[in-house]
């Protein structure tokens, strides 16, 4: 007998992320129960079920099976990231992807399926131009060719009426818990390093010649959770500030958030090599008007919210208290 008053359940696969552990906080305010999908756990997940499991590699009737029991109403795949070589890429972004909606296939009661993609998958654009979803996506890198192939499996699978998807992508995050694999996750590294150092005598840092697009992840969370129930199928949204602001700036703010002094700071200029270019801006009318979304956070905040949880973790990890 099917209980009335049940929450809709929803998974999330990559639950231990960046942008899975605030997309598992962001559904249980909306009232889902959460199934956190990882390879391994963090404490921090709770008070949400958590289930490991590397879903590239799960056999899709298993996995069918386990979103069957929990009663998953919502699958949401915030997978993938930083990784180092193009077969994990492949392993991460179109593997899992592949598996995922063979198991869903599988199941007695389709779940919507929001794939979260990345802004990279249009490829290079000239500066100056904002990118909104009627760019012909051209990937070049392997991370956005792979990222690319994972949200188009998810559209094709939709088009043929076999799933009932929608693909957010993305921009470059920022906010708590933000990888130290990315590039402000490696800046603030080397700030954290520099503070707690007894005899500072500076920091260096090199900062490309870039503008580019950044979003705070809780507001990626709640385009998310906006995504899973507007009556959208099949379709793709460009999430962002919808802005491009100079790589100099974002430095300045986590510098700022840090505490250090930024005379004791010193830039070096290098040429832009990254996975999306030296120019990025996201065109998000779309978003406004399918999903009724902005970005609310403001990249200060967001900063000083990055630097503030990335010192509490380090407290905790050295058994001190954050000040």
């Amino acid at each position: 007998m099917t209980d009335l008053n049940a929450l809709p359940t929803a998974a999330v696969l990559g639950a231990t992320g960046c942008v899975g552990r605030e997309v598992c906080a962001a559904l249980g305010r909306a009232g889902y129960d959460v199934l956190a999908v990882a390879r391994g756990p963090r404490p921090d997940l709770a008070p949400h079920a958590f289930h490991a499991l590397d879903v590239a590699a799960a056999d899709p009737a298993a996995l069918a099976a386990l979103l069957t029991t929990a009663r998953v109403e919502l699958v949401v795949n915030a997978t993938g990231g930083w990784v180092s070589t193009e077969e994990a890429m492949h392993h991460a972004h179109v593997r899992l992807v592949d598996r995922l909606l063979a198991a869903t296939a599988l199941m007695p009661r389709r779940p919507r399926i929001v794939q979260v993609g990345t802004i990279h998958e249009y490829g290079f654009v000239p500066d100056g131009v904002p990118i909104d979803e009627r760019v012909e996506p051209n990937p070049t890198t392997p991370y956005a060719r792979t990222k690319h192939a994972g949200s188009e499996a998810v559209l094709a699978a939709t088009r043929a009426g076999e799933a009932d998807g929608v693909v957010l992508r993305a921009v470059n995050v920022c906010g708590p818990h933000t990888t130290r694999a990315s590039f402000l996750g490696t800046v603030m590294a080397k700030l954290a390093e520099a503070s707690e150092a007894s005899e500072s005598e500076g920091l260096e840092l090199t900062i490309a010649d870039a503008r580019r697009d950044y979003v705070d992840v809780r507001d990626l969370a709640d385009a998310v959770v906006r995504a899973a129930r507007a009556p959208v199928v099949g379709q793709v949204i460009n999430i962002g500030r919808g802005e491009a602001v100079s790589m100099r700036e974002l430095v300045s703010l986590l510098v700022s958030a840090s505490g250090i002094p930024p005379h004791a700071v010193r830039e070096r200029s290098a040429r832009v090599e990254s996975k999306g270019g030296g120019w990025t801006q996201a065109d998000i009318t779309l978003a406004g008007r399918l999903l009724d979304w902005r970005p609310r956070i403001p990249l200060a905040r967001a900063m000083a919210d990055m630097w503030a949880t990335d010192r509490a973790v380090r407290s905790a990890a050295h058994g001190r208290p954050a000040d």
